[in-house]
């Protein structure tokens, strides 16, 4: 053992030295190093509160928890519910799965760095036939093997035992091979530049298919309030016909009103009965979205109706500069450019030799209990370099390429920027036209029930037939229906400006490698 440590310390320090040699080559990385691109900025938002547009929101809404967005509506049910989608969700689920795999992907590329080790040990016995003619028996004395031929006789020692003319080899190896492709042209950096900004990408396409959901989610709870809030609509209205019905017919009762008035009463109570009974399909439906958001089975959720607040928060849309950092889609798609620019490095090092180095120390023996002796130690090491002299031009492709990507990369980044300005100018927009419909809206309500109770009380005079009061109560229900329909316009403008806003996210939640 003495000799052994000489040996492999030699072997080492050779090993050791190649590995210097090419860790000092490898301080470059082929290829562009990244540079954020530029995108389309405004100053303001042309749609911005302010007096540019004459709009001040009624209840800004100036700082937004972050993560918990959608606690702006103060709805219990809603942040319950709300709370469940980033577990149960199984978009979500199948984004965060994804995410891991981007990550597991850019764990394993790392691991190209290093060298490579593996360790082998075989124990093998061979023979060969029998001897030429006139071959006698052998026999083994004292670990020598005779054997009789007809020239004569030939001894050998070691291994080699002769049983009827043929003989027969034991062998017994233990081997550690070590092999390292140093990446002196910067390839494997590239590539794990390009993994890592490819699982950040994946991280926020996790973050924005989770602000998707709880949008979704939001958008549809809203909904179910404002069909709450029809569904009593209705229900009033059906009574309030049936109060009609039965005062046409006390009319007819005394002979002061025709038949056609009953016969135009009962037609208007039942279509209105028809509208009532539609509302709960459409509710219905709205319930079982709302399940498959949080990960249920539809027959395990209910959801009780409760009056519906008519708060509408309005979230400040700031700098449009901030979308940069607040929105998960332009985070995800700025980090594609990313792992786009890397990818041209990846191929231009296609350009430059490939080195391999590679070592192996390891012992053979023809008996088991001398295997690990110094005089049955063998080992190699070296290394390898290997050069595409030719290729007809595939390498120059394949950078063409590269690059093309990388340039469509920039254009989808864009062009996600500019959809983010978009969405906000859009939902501010709505915002500010549907406060003042609202007003209107709230007004012509109020005119119309004005108008039912003179209409009502005249046809009781007989000073105007029922066609008036009909005329009044359609109109009456029409203005009621618009009034909500504003006011679910208005909370699902407002749940998508957060959205489009990010929801509270900011790229500095991506993981950094």
């Amino acid at each position: 053992m003495t000799t052994l440590r000489p040996r492999l310390t030699t072997c080492m320090r050779s090993l050791v030295s190649l590995t210097a040699l090419t860790a000092t080559l490898s301080a470059c990385a082929v290829g562009p190093n990244y540079v954020r691109p530029s995108a389309p900025l405004t100053h303001a938002f042309k749609e911005g509160p302010g007096p540019q547009t004459g709009w001040s929101p009624a209840q800004p809404m100036d700082a937004i928890q972050k993560g918990a967005w959608w606690s702006v509506f103060d709805d219990a049910v809603l942040d319950g519910l709300e709370k469940r989608v980033a577990i149960n969700n199984q978009n979500v689920v199948a984004a965060e799965a994804a995410y891991r795999q981007a990550r597991a992907l850019t764990a394993a590329d790392r691991a190209s760095f290093f060298p490579t080790l593996s360790v082998s040990g075989s124990g093998q016995r061979s023979g060969s036939g029998g001897g030429s003619s006139g071959t006698g028996a052998g026999t083994v004395v004292g670990g020598t093997t005779t054997t009789g031929t007809s020239t004569g006789a030939t001894t050998t020692t070691g291994t080699t035992t002769v049983v009827g003319g043929g003989r027969s080899v034991t062998t017994y190896n233990a081997t550690a091979d070590a092999s390292w492709t140093p990446d002196i042209w910067g390839k494997i950096r590239r590539q794990v530049e390009s993994d890592t900004a490819t699982s950040q990408a994946d991280a926020a396409e996790l973050a924005n298919a989770t602000l998707s959901a709880q949008a979704q989610l939001a958008t549809d709870y809203l909904t179910l309030r404002v069909l709450d809030e029809e569904k009593r609509l209705f229900d009033q209205t059906v009574a309030d016909y049936k109060r009609s019905l039965q005062i046409t017919q006390n009319q007819y009762d005394a002979g002061v009103a025709a038949r056609g008035d009953v016969i135009t009463a009962q037609t208007q109570l039942l279509g209105v009965q028809a509208q009532d009974a539609d509302i709960g399909v459409q509710r219905a439906q709205n319930e079982h979205a709302i399940a498959l958001l949080v990960g249920v089975a539809p027959a395990d959720l209910t959801i009780a109706p409760v009056p519906i607040s008519r708060t509408v928060p309005v979230a400040p849309a700031g700098v449009p500069s901030t979308l940069l950092q607040r929105r998960p889609d332009i985070a995800q798609a700025e980090r594609a450019v990313k792992s786009s620019n890397a990818l041209i490095g990846v191929q231009v090092a296609a350009y430059y030799p490939d080195i391999n180095l590679s070592g192996s120390y390891g012992f053979e023996a023809a008996n088991l209990g001398h295997l690990f002796e110094s005089a049955a130690s063998v080992w190699s090491y070296g290394g390898a370099l290997s050069e595409t002299v030719l290729d007809f031009g595939a390498r120059r492709a394949r950078v063409r390429q590269a690059r093309a990507a990388y340039d469509q990369s920039v254009a989808q980044y864009r062009e996600t920027v500019l959809a983010a300005f978009q969405g906000v100018e859009d939902q501010l927009a709505a915002l500010r036209i549907y406060q003042g419909e609202a007003t209107i809206r709230d007004a012509a309500l109020t005119s119309a029930r004005q108008a039912v109770q003179i209409a009502l009380n005249e046809y009781r005079a007989g000073t105007q037939p029922y066609t008036t009061v009909v005329t009044a109560q359609a109109t009456e229900l029409q203005d009621a229906q618009s009034v909500l329909t504003v006011l679910q316009a208005r909370q699902i403008a407002s749940v998508t400006l957060i959205e489009d806003l990010g929801g509270g996210w900011t790229d500095a939640d991506l993981p950094k490698k």
